[in-house]
């Protein structure tokens, strides 16, 4: 059985009244003892699928199974017990208390679970030599490098010997030196009857990993060739949170661009006419579509890749961003869909 199954998975929430569909569909797995990255730009859903793996968040759809565990099927205290014992979390801001010396941050998981302080110290001051720490174990955070506070960070997430390590951007904080001294680390934990899953863009990342999982939208990867596209009234171009891909021009037509609300209604954002075109921020920053785009009458259109459209509108030879046609939220600043 793979240490890591993930079946159909569709991740949503709420962000200023709008839902938020950063993974759709979403399958794939890895084995025990293996290093995996999710690399990807922010708002690729990395953070998000962390959560869900740690039993943090609840996806809209799909399974994920640690080992034996379904983790979604999980609730209550069988959950609780998940959270504490069966993974291990590094988070991006070390979330170290200041005010306790690094043996005793590492301490803390297992004394509120209910060890004694001397289990716990004696605990502790293994995990801290693991991450060669053992000369540091009393200083606070405030006296300890960003790195070495990663480490502690490590070491307390590996207290409970939980069979799933995530760790969200463990260098995001950290110089090229402290990097290296990082890396190297999470390397090592990816061993028999442990499953490591890093989520960064740090594409350094790549190179140690057993398992590659790539959310960076295909725009940012390849670009596309330009096509053309014809609609017809009420016709859907992209929806909210697909993969950006084209630049659009309108030749004809209108496009109406807006996004879904959780009650299931919509709210217009703006409107798109000739000469006018849409979508470049996805694309040129690889980021999922913001609002949604369909045709309000037989709409023609033109699709750029990145590098044709930025060719274009150096040369001049693309319209303006704004529309022609009415523009009921143009304050909203929909140039993103």
């Amino acid at each position: 059985m793979p240490g890591l199954r993930i079946t159909n998975l569709t991740i949503e929430y709420v962000q200023g009244g709008y839902a938020v569909r950063p993974i759709d569909g979403m399958t794939t797995e890895a084995d025990d003892g293996e290093l995996v990255i999710l690399l990807g730009p922010s708002g690729s859903g990395k953070t998000t699928l962390l959560s869900c793996l740690a039993g943090l968040l609840t996806p809209a759809a799909g399974t994920i199974h640690v080992g034996e565990t379904s983790v979604t099927a999980l609730e209550g205290a069988d959950l609780a017990d998940y959270r504490r014992h069966g993974v291990g979390i590094v988070f991006q801001a070390f979330n170290l208390i200041p005010s306790l010396t690094a043996r005793e941050n590492v301490a803390a998981p297992l004394q509120l679970a209910g060890a004694g302080r001397a289990d716990a110290n004696a605990r502790a001051t293994e995990l801290l030599a693991r991450v060669g720490l053992d000369q540091r174990m009393r200083h606070r955070p405030g006296e300890l490098s960003g790195g070495q506070q990663q480490r502690v960070a490590i070491a307390r997430a590996l207290v409970h010997d939980a069979p799933l390590i995530v760790a969200d951007e463990p260098t995001a904080h950290l110089d090229f030196v402290q990097v290296e001294e990082v890396l190297s680390l999470i390397r090592e934990l990816a061993v028999s009857g442990k499953l490591v899953v890093v989520a960064t863009h740090d594409g350094r990342f790549s190179a140690l990993a057993d398992r590659v999982i790539d959310l960076t939208p295909p725009s940012t990867r390849e670009d596309i060739a330009t096509r053309r596209v014809e609609l017809h009234p009420g016709e859907i171009l992209f929806e909210q949170g697909d993969v950006s891909d084209l630049v659009y021009e309108v030749e004809s037509g209108t496009m109406e661009l807006f996004r879904r609300q959780v009650d299931g209604g919509e709210d217009l954002l703006a409107r798109r006419g000739p000469g006018t075109y849409f979508g470049e921020i996805g694309p040129l920053l690889g980021l999922p579509r913001a609002a949604s785009a369909r045709a309000r009458e037989p709409t023609l259109l033109t699709g750029y890749g990145r590098q044709e459209f930025r060719r274009r509108q150096r040369a001049g030879g693309l319209g303006s961003v704004e529309s022609n046609a009415d523009r009921p939220a143009e304050r909203r600043g929909v140039r993103g869909a």
